[in-house]
């Protein structure tokens, strides 16, 4: 087998190879005699041979338990004899020869380093074997124990103090520095004699005395080539361990090299002319690392220089064209400096001045590092940030929050490591890019618990949180899933830590529950599964700091964490890959505490007083947190439905023992998440809110601003359920804060939008709270402050909010009970907007803008329409409309008018007050006449002389003072009798007084004289006057409203026979005749009891055209009783002057044609028939296309009529 070694087969070699190793377990000593015996008899083989034969030898070697003292000596001269020999094979077959000596190392390392002392110390430069092999033994550990290791390097400190002579030797110098500079195979691996060397270089100086003799040695060797990384490691080590005795010659060396042309040509944009000048390129890298091994070296005594140090590495860091090279030669530098400083004792008491300085470049760093993760730079960085904060000064507040800022952006905001792969796919050796990023992570974990040791308070903690919630609440997954991740680990270092002292109070911990909550909704479930581990620690730190504050036994921390044998663990380590529990496991065992009945048994007060036994659990804790949140863990589990009630009353038992303080941070967070554009987040947050409401909510102070921000976010919201649950959680708080949530929203009403509308019915939506709700509005609406006052605005809002309110669901109960107050709190708003002189909208010839505010005038005009139309007092806005009436409270002068008009509204005038209508029955349903006769006294003393006027009418009514009825009555033929005056004004003067009569009288009524009134009016329905005929009309109105209920059947005949000419006088010529012909037709069809009166009043007063016309016809044929009256009054308007009110009557007759052929054709004479022939004939000429096919029709049917009577 020896001898097939030889074979170039290398599956060959490898099967001989295990083979003879096999053999040698058994018996070792023949398989090296047999070794031994082969070398003695063919000394003619191979070097290629021999060097299979070496491999095999240092393998048995190695692989022996024990090594007799007779082999030893054999193969170590064997081995020292071959290792220096010049072969073909150059150093692979030194090297192997090197190896059998140290795997005889193994065995007996004293014996070996005994030799190798003898071979280094001749005078002559070493062989690069021996150098290999001291090499090999300095840098691998597992060759020796602690104790050997130990004795090994203080032999190796021996040989290099028994070498300080061979300095002067200026041919060992020589070959010194050759063999440090010859080039090496690869320019990534150093050969192991050359790493060697240059910690050899190092002893040696070290223990050289003459610092001239070190200096000397150190600037040659600082002007070697510098171009390769591993070439400036080794200088950078040697300048270290030179320092550990010269370190002000190594300084001075330092400063003198930093000031050369090298250096400076290195500096900043470095760009070499010739191959030559490329060794100088990362000269500054070497400086780095040297500075670095400096620190490292120098151990105790370098203190009083680390602020030296430091700035000279922020120099090199400023001034320097930075690359990969120069960053990581500079992080190393810090790593060596930050090491050596933290394990000396003096460190922490000492003031470095420089770091603050450093915290700038290595933020610098951070920030500067790309979007991608190719190296440990990063990660390296931060921890380096986390050594440094443990020395001193500490950080101030505003660098600290700059250093965490810059380092969770950094981290938490790379790319999907998906997109990091790809980034380095393209790459020869492409890094493992989740390992990478796990140790930055750690790094930046380790950055956080550093800041919490060193400084263990609360408000550190919640400073550190203040940076996190950012990330917490990010849009992409991605990044939520990492910051969950880091929080979730800050956490269990504080849970399974006793950093936080007991008298810590975590005022601000809620903020961070309710984030936590929210997140345990999120889609990914990898954040699902940390947000719900970070609640288990959260909810363990509590346990654990309540309990120990009040100094009761709290359970460990690892008890706390680790679930029942049956049970799997509920707060794992934070693997994202792990899988959740099943809901099957996660039921509850039949013995659960949480069934129906016994919810008694747990006792929970303030998370840790009590029996804090129950809590072993991991499921009861889950319980208690998806309790606290409402269902915020229903994506993870659901508990069976017999649990329903224990989960409300687990629930309330929680929040019940929760500080006001701590439901205000919860409450905040869950508001601030409403407006989130993620739609788990805020559905998550609705819950919350609601839940923290339900059961707390009267406690909570922040009334004000909690309404404000509801109202904002629900402006962002695009979520349905969400936007319910907030609301639902602002009809809660109503319950208790009225005033204050009224003058809240009130702020944001002026101009009111959709989304304060919105809370207004929230906030109404219980019956009890709406009419509290009225109450407030209306005392803010009676104030009456100046315009540049703040109340102004208030007041405003309070119009247009009542408004607004009237027409709804919530309030529309409220309203109907309120409605007197409300209709004199919007009579006294407009007169007090009116004595304003405030704009009351738009002046003629102005056009509205698209989004234009409606003038206060305007909005409380429109809200005394609302009011009295959807409250049932349709006929009173009837009154009003079908007058023109509103026209009047658009001025102080004519507002009165108007006031008056509404008290006389029939059938039930509104309840105004005594001055307003003190002629009404009605009036003595509200007050008796004792009381009414007081107010109007009182009111004689009211300094508005308008009051005083109508306080004196009110005390001259006919309510108060009967006898006055007779003698209005008696005057009312008189004032008949003038109708036959043919003056104008003496008519228009006569028919307002007659007019007024019936009014005044009241309950009393005009009694039989009414007939002739009537008569009289109907008679001046066809005046050519126009005021006349807008007065007769006017007066013929008020009588029918004022006899409604009482008339007489002789009435009731005249109301009949005036229905057509009030009909046809709809379309007069003149306005006024029109409004009072429209409003004295819609109180005679009243009194007749008309149904669809709503119908006809809105076609009298906003309908036009044939519709109209046509709907009226039908109304008044429907309940006529006089249709030959009907036509004969028709027939007379054909004659009319006037265009309009003649097209009026033919198109009444033509629909009566139409529809009553027979009753027309027995009713019209000759003559009547000619006129009607005549009219249509005209018609059919008229312009509009529609009245001519009308005509047509009726002439085709009039002439058959005539036809047939021939």
């Amino acid at each position: 087998m020896l001898r097939d070694l030889n074979s170039l087969d290398p599956y060959c070699l490898k099967y001989l190879t295990n083979k003879i190793k096999a053999m040698a377990r058994g018996t070792p000593n023949l398989v090296l005699e047999t070794i031994h015996h082969y070398f003695i008899d063919n000394p003619e083989i191979s070097n290629r041979h021999k060097l299979q034969l070496l491999h095999v030898l240092e393998t048995i070697i190695g692989a022996s338990d024990s090594l007799e003292d007779r082999w030893r000596e054999i193969f170590m001269k064997l081995a020292l004899e071959t290792m220096t020999k010049s072969t073909q094979l150059e150093e692979v077959y030194q090297d192997a020869a090197s190896n059998v000596l140290l795997a005889i190392c193994r065995h007996s390392w004293q014996t070996v380093t005994q030799h190798l002392d003898t071979e280094v110390l001749t005078g002559i430069f070493p062989h690069r074997s021996l150098l290999y092999v001291m090499g090999v033994l300095t840098s691998n550990e597992k060759l020796f124990n602690q104790g050997e290791q130990a004795c090994w390097k203080e032999q190796l400190t021996q040989i290099a103090a028994k070498s300080v002579q061979f300095l002067k030797a200026d041919v060992w110098s020589k070959e010194l520095l050759w063999a440090l500079t010859k080039p090496d195979r690869t320019n990534y691996e150093q050969p192991s004699e050359k790493a060697f060397l240059f910690v050899y270089y190092g002893l040696i100086l070290q223990a050289e005395e003459n610092g001239a003799m070190v200096r000397t040695h150190l600037r040659t060797l600082l002007e070697t080539s510098q171009q390769w990384s591993k070439q400036r490691e080794g200088i950078a080590l040697t300048v270290g361990l030179a320092a550990a005795r010269h370190l002000d010659h190594v300084w001075a060396v330092l400063e003198q090299f930093g000031r050369s042309a090298p250096i400076k040509r290195s500096l900043h944009s470095f760009s070499p002319k010739t191959s030559k000048d490329l060794r100088w390129k990362w000269a500054t890298s070497t400086v780095l690392l040297a500075y670095g091994q400096m620190a490292a070296k120098a151990k105790a005594h370098i203190l009083p220089w680390v602020d030296n140090i430091l700035s000279c590495m922020i120099f090199y860091f400023h001034c320097s064209s930075w690359d990969e090279t120069l960053k990581q030669s500079f992080l190393a530098a810090i790593l060596l400096l930050v090491g050596a400083v933290s394990r000396n004792e003096g460190a922490h008491s000492y003031e470095f001045s420089q770091l603050s300085q450093l915290f700038e470049c290595l933020m610098a760093l951070v920030e500067k590092e790309p979007d991608s993760l190719c190296s440990l730079t990063r990660g390296q960085t931060i921890h380096i940030i986390s050594s440094l904060c443990k020395l001193r000064p500490p950080l101030d507040s505003e660098k600290k929050s700059q250093l965490l800022s810059v380092c969770l952006r950094s981290v938490l905001a790379l790319p999907l490591l998906d997109v990091l792969e790809r980034h380095t796919c393209l790459f020869l050796e492409p890094p493992n890019v989740q390992t990478l990023y796990s140790k930055t992570s750690k790094a930046l974990d380790e950055m956080l618990q550093t800041f919490i040791i060193q400084n263990p308070t609360a408000d550190e903690l919640h400073f550190l949180l203040s940076h996190l919630y950012l990330w917490l609440e990010s849009e992409k997954a991605h990044e939520r899933q990492r910051a969950v991740h880091t929080c979730t680990a800050l956490l269990q270092f504080l849970s399974h830590s006793h950093y936080l002292e007991p008298k810590e109070d975590f005022k601000q911990i809620w903020k961070l529950m309710g984030m936590l909550g929210i997140l345990c909704q999120d889609p990914d479930r990898a954040t699902q599964r940390s947000s719900l581990q970070g609640l288990g620690h959260l909810h363990q730190l509590l346990l654990r700091h309540r309990a120990e504050a009040l100094r009761v036994d709290a359970l460990a921390p690892e008890q706390l964490s680790q679930a029942n044998e049956d049970e799997a663990p509920l707060w794992s380590s934070g693997d994202q890959k792990a899988t959740l529990p099943t809901p099957e496991k996660e039921a509850f065992p039949k013995d659960c505490i949480f069934r129906p009945g016994s919810f008694q048994v747990m006792k929970v007060k303030a998370f840790g007083l009590g029996n804090l036994k129950i809590l072993r659990s991991s499921k009861v804790q889950l319980l208690l947190i998806k309790t606290l949140y409402g269902g915020g863990l229903g994506l993870l589990w659901e508990p069976p439905a017999g649990l329903r009630p224990a989960d409300e009353e687990a629930r309330a038992e929680i929040m019940k023992h929760l500080t006001v303080a701590e439901l205000t941070d919860l409450t905040w967070t869950a508001i601030d998440s409403l407006g989130s554009g993620s739609t788990f987040r805020v559905q998550a947050a609705a819950n919350m809110l609601l839940t923290v409401i339900q059961e707390r909510g009267a406690e909570l102070e922040t009334v004000a601003n909690l309404g404000r921000a509801i109202h904002l976010q629900l402006r962002c919201g695009r979520i349905p359920q969400a936007q319910e649950n907030a609301l639902r959680a602002i009809t809660l708080r109503a319950r208790n804060h009225i005033p204050e949530l009224v003058v809240t929203f009130l702020d944001f009403s002026v101009p009111p939008d959709s989304h304060a509308f919105q809370l207004w019915r929230a906030l109404g939506a219980e019956q009890h709270v709406s009419r509290q709700v009225l109450t407030v509005l209306l005392a803010l609406l009676r104030e009456r402050p100046l315009p540049k006052e703040k109340a102004y605005l208030r007041s405003l809002a309070a119009m247009n909010t009542l408004h607004e309110l009237q027409i709804t669901r919530e309030f529309k109960r409220a309203v109907q009970e309120a409605y007197p107050q409300l209709l004199l709190a919007f009579l006294a708003q407009i007169h007090y907007i009116l004595e304003l002189s405030l704009p009351t909208g738009l002046q003629p010839g102005q056009q509205a803008p698209e989004a234009a505010t409606p003038s206060p005038q305007r909005t409380s005009l429109e809200a005394l329409k609302s009011l009295l139309s959807s409250t049932g007092h349709w006929q009173d806005f009837a009154h009003l409309e079908l007058q023109g009436a509103w026209v009047l409270f658009s001025t102080v002068h004519t507002y009165p008018q108007g006031v008056s008009l509404l008290a006389s509204a029939p059938p039930d005038p509104p309840a105004l007050g005594v001055t307003q209508f003190p002629y009404s029955l009605a009036l003595l349903e509200v007050l008796s006449k004792q009381d009414a006769l007081k107010v109007l006294a009182r009111s004689l003393r009211d300094p508005s002389p308008e009051v005083q006027v109508l306080s004196l009418q009110g005390l001259g009514n006919v309510l108060f003072q009967p006898e006055k009825g007779s003698l209005l009555r008696g005057q009312l033929p008189l004032f008949l009798d003038g109708f036959l005056q043919s003056s104008e004004p003496v008519l228009e003067c006569l028919t307002g007084t007659v007019s007024e009569v019936p009014h005044r009288l009241g309950a009393c009524g005009v009694g039989v004289q009414c007939l002739s009134v009537a008569i009289h009016a109907r008679s001046s329905f066809g005046d050519e006057r126009d005021r006349i005929r807008a007065a007769a009309m006017a007066l013929f109105g008020d009588l029918v409203a004022a006899m409604a209920g009482r008339e007489p059947s002789s009435l009731r005949a005249q109301v009949y026979q005036s229905m057509v000419p009030l009909l046809l006088h709809l379309k007069d010529h003149c306005p006024a005749v029109i409004t009072q012909a429209t409003f004295a037709f819609y109180r005679c069809a009243a009194l007749c009891h008309w149904p669809l009166q709503h119908t006809l009043f809105g076609s009298l007063a906003w309908e036009r055209g044939l519709g109209a016309h046509r709907f009226l016809w039908t109304c008044l044929m429907t309940h006529s009783k006089t249709l030959s009256i009907h036509l004969a009054q028709a027939l007379s308007y054909l004659h009319s002057p006037h265009h309009h009110t003649r097209t009026w009557a033919a198109l009444f007759l033509g629909y009566t044609i139409y529809y009553h052929p027979q009753a027309v054709s027995q009713t019209v004479n000759d003559a009547d028939m000619k006129l009607l022939l005549c009219t249509f004939e005209d018609f059919r000429k008229d312009p509009e296309p529609g009245l001519q096919e009308f005509a047509t029709k009726q002439v085709s049917f009039l002439q058959e009529v005539a036809a047939r009577r021939q």
